[in-house]
């Protein structure tokens, strides 16, 4: 019996799985590493750091099997992306984090250019993606001399570094949030790149999301030659894992932000107002699946913020409970746009808003407020979502941290008037790429054997909405446009 691995670079940190064909517990080691915020709206990482915690953690779980591997599948934190210098291996400064708002003028300059970057790349003119980012690090920090510089992904770094310097790649469903990859041709596009000044030469080669890209080389506690066979970002990584591998099929991750995708097959769809269109995965079968996402930038971070910023908690996992100490949040609305507003607003100005307070708010109506703002938020994004592509929503797949929350989750069905599925299994985007990696080995032999991977939690079926939907829009419209007044 075979193991397959999942390293999964997210925004705070790398857990390192292992998945059992068999469905045998599987069992992690997880590092945490640095955030950076050298000035209001900056967001940087160490890419140093990253690989740290990705081989450290990686050497742990290897060193606690018995089993043979059969690959290893990498996910990773998106648009976060760094330049470094290939005869070195020396990242040029920090990694700029998805996260990150300092490019928004940028954006804002380039607004004539929005049809271009909307009908070949799918997605707005946002910070939230690579290409700014890549263009600004360009311009800011000592990169390499042109015929030694790479620009990538986390995923692309994580790669380089496990296989030495010998590969040099990433996938479909990575390129298509960078603004630098036409989603119609599946090909780097030289004419954004040329438009934010980013050499084509310098980026990775795109290949299919399943297929062996190198084999381990050199890192410290684990064999070599153990094959690197599945990429993808975390979003399309847990859609894949949440088995939504059928057009119509959605899925929702309530993790730092919360990610909603829905399948919408092989055809590339035209741009879609407030959506993002994005590539979920390539299976190397000549066509690519493609999904709508809506991206919401401040979920599982406002619970932190209230334990970390104001206090209100100890621990995250208090939220649930005070928040249902209340019977609603007493007419308190928080909108987290800490760091602007994503789908379907696409407002980088938008800054975090707490309205409705009176003398008789607590603590507890500002959690509730906190945890309605993830349903609401879910909502505005599959209204959308579900209007440009003209599908019904007929249920939706959870996964994340936060959707432990029982209470939450029936809010959500209430407020979408669909089902809402958990899985017993919620890491799903280390599943994903796990699946992704076993695909290309012949561990699982289709998408229909993994789908028998799937089972069931709990399911949460639509009740009375409690929540005041109107009431929070015209919440979300007083954040908007904050710090641009």
């Amino acid at each position: 019996m075979t193991v397959v691995l999942a390293i999964d670079a997210g925004t705070t940190g790398v857990r390192t799985r292992a998945v059992f064909p068999d469905g045998r517990p599987s069992f992690s080691s997880y590092k945490e590493f640095p955030q950076h915020f050298p000035r209001p709206g900056w967001v940087e990482h160490d890419a140093n750091d990253i690989w740290r915690a990705a081989s450290e953690t990686l050497a742990e779980v290897v060193a606690q099997l018995s089993e043979p591997i059969a690959a290893i599948g990498i996910t990773n934190q998106r648009e976060t992306v760094l330049a470094w210098d290939q005869r070195t291996g020396s990242p040029s400064g920090h990694a700029i984090v998805w996260q990150d708002r300092r490019t928004a003028d940028t954006c804002e300059q380039l607004h004539k250019h929005l049809p271009l970057v909307r009908k070949t790349t799918g997605l707005v003119l946002d910070p939230y993606f690579s290409g700014t980012k890549a263009s600004w690090l360009l311009k800011n920090t000592d990169t390499a001399p042109a015929p030694h510089l790479r620009i990538g992904t986390i995923d692309t770094w994580l790669i380089w570094k496990l296989t030495a310097g010998s590969v040099f790649v990433t996938d479909p469903s990575n390129a298509s949030r960078t603004m630098l990859f036409d989603i119609n041709t599946l090909q780097w596009s030289p004419e954004m790149c040329d438009l934010l000044h980013v050499p084509l030469h310098a980026l990775p080669e795109v290949q299919p999301s399943s297929r062996r890209y190198g084999v381990t080389t050199g890192v410290p506690g684990v064999p070599d030659g153990i094959p690197i066979s599945g990429i993808a970002g975390d979003q399309q990584a847990a859609l894949f894992g949440q088995v939504c591998t059928t057009p119509g099929m959605a899925k929702n991750t309530y993790g730092t932000g919360s990610f909603v995708l829905l399948n919408i097959g092989s055809t590339c769809p035209e741009p879609a107002e407030g959506m993002l269109t994005t590539v979920a995965w390539d299976l190397g079968t000549g066509s690519a699946t493609y999904a709508f996402e809506g991206a919401i930038f401040v979920t599982g971070a406002a619970v932190q913020w209230l334990r970390d910023g104001l206090g209100i908690i100890k621990d995250s996992s208090e939220i649930g409970a005070l928040a249902e100490s209340v019977p609603d949040s007493g007419g308190v609305f928080c909108v987290p746009a800490f760091t602007g507003l994503g789908s379907p607003w696409w407002d980088p100005y938008a800054r975090g808003t707490i309205i409705g307070i009176t003398r008789g708010t607590t603590r507890a109506h500002i959690a509730r407020a906190v945890v309605d703002a993830m349903v609401f938020q879910t909502k505005d994004a599959i209204d959308a979502m579900t209007k440009a592509g003209g599908v019904t929503l007929h249920e939706l797949r959870v996964d994340g941290g936060a959707s432990v929350m029982d209470a939450m989750l029936q809010d959500q069905s209430n407020e979408l008037n669909v089902p809402v599925l958990r899985p017993t299994d919620h890491e799903t985007t280390a599943l994903g790429a796990a699946y992704l990696a076993g695909l290309a080995e012949g561990v699982w032999s289709d998408v229909h054997e993994i789908s028998a991977m799937w089972t069931l939690d709990q399911r949460f079926t639509p009740q009375s909405p409690r929540g005041n939907h109107q009431q929070w829009l015209q919440a979300v419209e007083r954040s908007q446009r904050w710090a641009s007044e």
